[in-house]
């Protein structure tokens, strides 16, 4: 994946949208009136928009977002839409059981949303942004993934050969029970 950074550095280096409102995109999954062949309920997901009021812990509006919550909130969404470009492609670093939730909100401030985008990140990069250990872990995951990777593809292969001699046996079966019943 080809990192980067400057539409990230670009949000950095502006405020939030408003002072004391803190905005926050992300996806949630809504049960739509839709059933399937089978029954069961279709979800979709939707983008909402959370706004916080700073020192008002009481009152968070939590609403689909629409046109105009990603035009007052601009950086907000472009972060959003950072955060989505990444994740298509790569592992979310929720999914990285070596770092805290602490950790992985703070990488995302920094624009880095997968573990893909993590480890890729050079010296110099790394070093600048504080994250030289949690680079190196995840250099370390991804390296691993690979052989288990090479695990699975043989563990699916086996699973290919099983399944095959189980139809050879079955067929054999049936043919023996066919020239059984002829005599043969």
């Amino acid at each position: 994946m080809d990192i980067d950074f400057s539409t990230f550095e670009n949000l950095a280096r502006s405020n939030v949208s408003e002072d004391g409102v803190n905005a926050r995109f992300y996806d949630r999954s809504i049960k739509t009136d839709s059933v399937d062949e089978q029954g069961f309920p279709i979800f979709k997901n939707v983008c909402f928009c959370e706004i916080r009021i700073k020192d008002n812990n009481s009152e968070i509006f939590d609403q689909p977002a629409t046109e105009d919550k990603k035009k007052r909130f601009p950086q907000e969404y472009a972060r959003y839409l950072l955060s989505k470009k990444q994740t298509a492609v790569g592992t979310p670093l929720e999914q990285f059981a070596f770092l805290t939730l602490s950790e992985v909100e703070s990488l995302k401030c920094r624009g880095i949303f997968t573990v893909e985008t993590l480890s890729e990140l050079d010296d110099d990069k790394a070093n600048g942004l504080g994250i030289s250990k949690e680079r190196d872990l995840a250099r370390k995951f991804i390296a691993n993934s690979k052989s288990n990777k090479q695990i699975a593809d043989w563990h699916f292969q086996e699973q290919k050969y099983q399944n095959k001699i189980r139809y050879l046996e079955e067929d054999n079966k049936r043919l023996r029970q066919v020239l059984k019943n002829k005599g043969i």
